[in-house]
């Protein structure tokens, strides 16, 4: 009687389980924070209802940005397996991230690929194909970027708008394959109108600028090793909203195989300030135009050759910066225009077989010669 008493309740149970309609299965919340190539249409709803998110093996579609711009505070995003894009031409960015307290980072093993050779023609962002900015950092707040393996971008990488206190760390940009298929305007990290950043750590490759910091205050640049590119400049400015650098330090770093090492570049005719910048314990590999030049003649292209002081340098401390130009460079050029208040101590750059363009405006009693 027992054993009949249970048979029943168990066909009465499974009678019961086999006329419920089928639920679909519940996403993990790991689930739903995977951004990949079938739930990038879910972007927007991924960051409102995800704080860590992974961007895992993503093709991006052509012409889209992966647009991580709305990110809750506290967000993590993390980049694993390899990231790409679709060939468009367009003006971008690929990448966009925004947010207060945001920390972006990279698995072991990650990349994000721009394959720019697409639009490499030599040209950048003076003419040819269009191209898209890689890396738009805007707008964000007490945020680190690290640890990130990018490789050949179309033109600039990282563009450093309106932050605050952001930091960048241990990243890899290895645009080296643009040295020989057309890469230009490559630059690494272009930074305006911002507050408190640092940039340090890291390794790059490419064929501009290591570091242009167009505007902005509180500027730190340090441990980073930067080659093939045009070095380590502050400008060029003037000609934009915000035309005022003030308070740059450049320190421990390795600037090899590039056109220029030290840098800075004001516009002609234009009028702002470049104020308090530091250059120290900067060694020089191979340069090939420039060890230091800071000029007040910068047009995109074509120098003037007549320097404008619209835009003083001011505040200027060049320490410990050694290495060599090759013969056909020149070691130092500076032609300025209502420059002082310049303190130049053990500058030691050699190579190059002789002077080929004069230097004028050093301030008087500066350590700074030619």
């Amino acid at each position: 009687m027992k054993l009949l008493a249970s048979l029943s309740i168990l066909l009465a149970i499974l009678s019961n389980v086999s006329s419920r309609p089928l639920e679909a299965p519940k996403l993990s919340k790991r689930d739903d924070c995977i951004i990949n190539t079938s739930s990038f249409g879910s972007i927007s709803s991924i960051q409102k209802n995800c704080k860590t998110i992974v961007v895992e093996n993503l093709t991006v579609p052509k012409g889209k940005t992966l647009d991580l711009s709305s990110l809750k505070e506290g967000s993590t995003v993390t980049f694993k397996g390899k990231t790409t894009f679709e060939y468009k031409e367009w003006k971008g960015p690929l990448i966009k991230i925004s947010g207060k307290k945001i920390k972006v980072t990279g698995k072991s093993g990650h990349v994000i690929d721009g394959d720019g050779s697409r639009w490499w023609d030599g040209k950048g962002g003076n003419g040819g194909k269009t191209k898209p900015k890689f890396f738009a950092a805007h707008k964000m707040i007490d945020s680190t970027i690290e640890g990130l393996n990018i490789k050949n971008t179309p033109v600039h990488c990282f563009s450093i708008n309106n932050v605050q206190n952001l930091v960048i760390s241990g990243i890899v940009l290895d645009i080296k394959d643009g040295d020989s298929n057309g890469g230009h305007n490559t630059d690494a990290f272009d930074v305006g109108s911002s507050t408190g950043v640092t940039i340090k750590d890291s390794t790059i490759y490419n064929q501009d600028d290591c570091l242009a910091v167009n505007s902005g205050n509180d500027i730190t640049f340090t441990n980073n090793y930067c080659s093939g590119g045009h070095g380590i400049s502050i400008g060029s400015v003037g000609g934009r909203s915000n035309n005022v650098v003030d308070g740059v330090s450049v320190s421990d770093c390795q600037i090899v195989d590039s056109d220029n090492g030290v840098r800075i570049k004001t516009v002609y005719g234009a009028t702002g300030k470049v104020n308090n910048v530091k250059y120290e314990n900067i060694t020089l590999k191979d340069i090939i135009k420039y060890g230091i030049v800071i000029q007040g003649d910068y047009e995109n292209g074509s120098p003037t050759g007549t320097p404008t002081g619209g835009v003083p340098i001011t505040n200027l401390t060049i320490k410990n910066v050694t290495g060599n130009v090759k013969s056909t460079g020149q070691n130092i050029y500076i032609l300025v225009k209502n420059a002082s208040k310049w303190t130049w101590s053990n500058v030691n750059v050699t190579g190059a077989s002789k002077i080929k363009k004069q230097c004028t405006g050093i301030p008087s009693g500066s350590g700074a010669s030619c």
